[in-house]
This record gives structure tokens, C-alpha cells and sequence, in this order.
């Protein structure tokens, strides 16, 4: 209720949560007074309107609150009596704002993510253009082709575009296409295939063609590769897996297969290093959460999420080594349902080495509420406060020092302190070698 001088008389307002914003201070105020600056010409068009008994129209005006911020609220006005009072009726749109600032966010998320996938497409369609093997991207229903890169295209002595939409294989002589057939055949059906030697109708060269299936837009496609052979014979499977042993054995991230129970089927030279043990005999048979950080809940969190979801990428936690050692690891997981017998693949990347991001020169700023749950199960509860409270007793100092120009005596002062306490948490923190000129201060103090 708003009396013809536009000072508010009576208020009443249907949430505590607004009440709490001091609403109940404004009896006997302006209403201009308690609305931003942008929003005066609303509210005075509000009172003019309902005064000269306008029809009612509604404004939306922004109320600054004791906490900080703002809270819109939707007014209408109304002239009562013959006293020239006004009731403005409101409406609170805090909840239509966090919508619309839910939105915003939505948009920019979306047009990171748009960008992302703009930048990955840019880079596929490079390394498809450049890439020197023949690629052939087929749809697995039709067996048309879906892309072809340039290297396909002067293989097949056809180009890119009369390639598109054509039933493959096309060019082959009889057995090469036969073969191929089956071998697409074998995909649909098994999801997987070994490669085959073709070649092309009219022509002596020998081909090594190879299939992989992938899902794209609820579809099954197969990547061909066509690689020549020039003389060379194909690779067979057990040279391609003992190439790949090979590589995972040197490889510097820790690699370790376990059953679905997650106990160790075989790991790799740097897990043995990461555990400080010397051999893979010593590793195997043995449950992966025996030097996983948190005994009992990271390997049944890992292994809950891989049923669910078949990879999980980038989890955080702690190896501990048999003689006490402990590393900062990532793991990344991804299961095998299919071999034989089914296994689970873990990958861990020691995170010990990275560079933490700092903040300026000599303040270490505290810990992320993420950061202190990561070491709940790492580090007793007792570390972590006190961990947490050295930090912020060390902000606290050095911000006493900077407003007071390095005055240790006013610094205590203005802390709480004796100088003598004062000097001890120097001393602890490493205060006292930054400060220059302190005794100078302190003797002028």
C-alpha cells in the first residue's frame, strides 16, 4: 500500500525467503527507494498510471536486497479510494530469472560442445583427406558407400563422388569379391573379422583389406581399410598380437587385465614399478584393490560403473606401493565381455608429476570442496583439517602483513596475536625469510 506522497504504509508478502531479504523495513520508505536505479521510471510510471486510474498494466522491477543481489518482481498497480492511495500487487520472478540463467547456461554449454564437435569434425575430415591407406566407409545394412577418401578413390581408378552411394565391392574379380563379401558377412553377424587378400579385376596388385564396425546415428557402419601389399605378406594374428604385447609392455603407463572379479590376469612392466614389485608373478591372481587408495570402494566403484557403462575414463585416486610408496593416478577402464574368457582392461597414468595450477607467487589458495572429498579414505580426517587450517592461518598472516606494510606488531595486533605467537607461525609457514625489512619495522613499531 502506497500513499499519494508514494511512501509505503502497509506490506505483505506471501514467502519468509522474501522476508528474510528485508522487506519488512521498508514501512514509511519511497518505494523508489527500495528499487534499483533502472527500475525508478517503472515505478513511477506505476504510481502516474494508477492515479489517473489508467488500466492496469504490469512492469517488472528489481528490488536490491540485504544479501546482495537482486529480486525481479512483476508489479501492477491499482488506485483505491478518494485518498489518492495505490496498491501495487507483485509477483516474484526469482524462479522464472533462474530459469532463464539456467538457460544461458544450457546455451553456452551447448555451443562449447557444438564448437567441440566442429573442431573434431575439421580434424577427421583432414586426416581422412591426407591419410595414405584407402578408407572406405560403408553402411552395414546396404553395403553402400557412405565416404570414400581420395587414396580409395585412386585405388579403385574411380572418383570420390561416382563412389558415393555405390554397392560395395565393386571391381574385384570373382574370388576377391566373394571374400570380401564374406568378410563384411563375418562382421554383421560376429562383430569382428581377420583380413583378406584381393585383388582387383585386371590388375596384378595384391590388396590386404581389413573391417571394423562402429554405431553412428543408431546405425551400424564398417570402416574398410585397403592397404597394397607390394610384395609383403599380410601380417598374421599372432604376429599382430605379439606386436601388441610387445607395446604394452614398454609402454610407460601402467596396464593391467583382470577377470570380471577384478583380480590380475597379467600387467605391464610399469605397474610392477608403480606397486615396487619385480615381477608379473608376483602381481597375478592377486585382487587389483590391494594397492588401489581406498581398500574395498574404488575397485567396486570402477567395476559397478564398467557393468553400466563398459568404459569409464579419468578416475582419480591412489596407488600405494608394497613398501609404502603411494602415487596420484588416473585410471581409465574399459571391458572385454567378449573375449575369451571375458577380462577387464585398466589403464593408470601417474598424475604426481603435472604442475598444480597456482595462483599468484607465495599464496597458495585452499582446497576445492571436490579436492578435500578425493582424500576422505586417502588421508585421516584429522590431516585433512589440519591441513585445511594451516592454509587458511597462512592466508590470514600474510594478509595481515600486507594491509599493515609488513608491521608485525600491528599485524599481531590486528590478528589476535602475541608478536611472540607471531613470530612462531612465521617461523612455521616460511613467512619470515619473505619479509623484507621486518626488523626495521618492527623496531619503529
Amino acid at each position: 500500500m502506497v500513499d499519494d506522497r508514494g511512501l509505503i504504509r502497509d506490506l505483505s508478502v506471501g514467502s519468509e525467503e522474501l522476508s528474510d531479504d528485508g522487506y519488512d523495513d521498508w514501512i514509511g520508505r519511497p518505494w523508489l527507494d527500495t528499487v534499483t536505479s533502472e527500475s525508478r521510471p517503472k515505478v513511477e510510471a506505476l504510481l502516474s498510471g494508477a492515479k489517473q486510474s489508467a488500466p492496469p498494466t504490469w512492469r517488472q522491477v528489481n528490488h536490491a536486497t540485504a544479501r546482495g543481489g537482486d529480486i525481479p518482481v512483476l508489479y501492477s498497480a491499482v488506485r483505491v479510494g478518494k485518498g489518492g492511495n495505490v496498491i501495487a500487487l507483485g509477483r516474484s520472478m526469482r524462479n522464472i530469472a533462474a530459469l532463464q540463467q539456467r538457460l544461458v547456461q544450457a546455451q553456452q554449454s551447448l555451443e562449447r560442445d557444438y564448437e567441440f564437435v566442429r573442431q573434431a569434425e575439421t580434424r577427421y575430415r583432414m586426416l581422412f583427406e591426407l591419410a595414405a591407406e584407402a578408407v572406405l566407409i560403408l553402411d552395414a545394412g546396404t553395403q553402400k558407400v557412405v565416404d570414400a577418401n581420395p587414396a580409395a578413390a585412386r585405388i579403385m581408378g574411380q572418383g570420390v563422388r561416382f563412389m558415393m552411394g555405390r554397392i560395395f565391392p565393386e571391381g574385384f574379380d570373382e574370388p576377391s569379391t566373394r571374400a570380401i563379401q564374406d568378410l563384411i558377412g563375418a562382421i554383421r553377424v560376429a562383430g569382428r573379422a581377420t583380413e583378406v587378400t584381393v585383388r582387383l579385376a585386371g590388375d596384378p596388385r595384391r590388396f590386404q583389406v581389413s573391417a571394423s564396425p562402429f554405431r553412428q546415428d543408431n546405425s551400424t557402419h564398417i570402416l574398410l581399410r585397403i592397404v597394397a601389399l607390394d610384395g609383403r605378406e599380410p601380417f598374421s594374428d599372432e604376429a599382430a598380437r605379439n606386436r601388441l604385447t610387445a607395446v604394452l609392455e614398454r609402454l610407460p603407463d601402467s596396464f593391467v587385465l583382470t577377470d570380471p572379479n577384478g583380480r590380475i590376469l597379467t600387467a605391464n612392466r610399469s605397474f610392477l614399478d608403480l606397486v615396487q614389485l619385480t615381477s608379473e608373478g608376483q602381481v597375478r591372481g592377486e585382487p587389483l584393490e590391494r594397492w588401489l587408495g581406498r581398500s574395498g570402494v574404488d575397485l567396486n566403484v570402477l567395476l559397478a560403473n564398467l557393468k553400466e557403462h563398459d568404459s569409464i575414463r579419468l578416475f582419480s585416486t591412489t596407488v600405494r606401493g608394497e613398501y609404502g610408496a603411494a602415487s596420484e593416478v588416473e585410471i581409465s577402464a574399459v571391458t572385454a565381455p567378449d573375449a575369451e574368457p571375458p577380462c577387464v582392461a585398466f589403464s593408470l597414468r601417474s598424475i604426481a608429476r603435472r604442475l598444480p595450477d597456482k595462483g599468484p607467487p607465495g599464496r597458495e589458495l585452499p582446497r576445492s570442496v571436490q579436492q578435500l572429498t578425493e582424500l576422505i579414505g586417502r588421508v585421516p580426517l584429522k590431516d585433512v583439517v589440519r591441513e585445511t587450517t594451516d592454509v587458511i592461518e597462512r592466508l590470514c598472516i600474510e594478509a595481515a602483513l600486507e594491509l599493515t606494510g609488513d608491521n608485525r606488531a600491528s599485524a599481531a595486533e590486528m590478528l589476535g596475536l602475541s608478536r611472540q605467537s607471531l613470530y612462531v607461525k612465521l617461523h612455521r609457514y616460511g613467512i619470515a625469510e619473505t619479509v623484507s625489512g621486518a626488523a626495521g619495522t618492527d623496531a619503529g613499531a
